[in-house]
């Protein structure tokens, strides 16, 4: 869990491999207090925690790279 208030889910290493868009939802559909984003892994991003957001790592055929997790 990260460091944020309650007992959401905050981590998704069953992604990994899936498709972005598939991803999007379940997120989206499993925390409601997060905003999911779909990032090209090759993309530099801020260092920032944010207990909104989720960032979705994909590769050029828009497949999950990295485990989303809240941050």
């Amino acid at each position: 869990m990260s460091s944020c208030s309650g007992k959401k889910k905050s981590s998704w290493p069953e992604l990994v491999g899936a498709p972005a868009t598939v991803a999007f939802r379940i997120i989206e559909r499993q925390n409601k207090d997060v905003n999911a984003t779909i990032v090209d892994d090759s993309s530099f991003v801020s260092g920032d925690f944010r207990c909104d957001r989720v960032r979705i790592f994909v590769n050029r055929q828009n497949f999950v790279t990295r485990t989303p997790r809240v941050g």
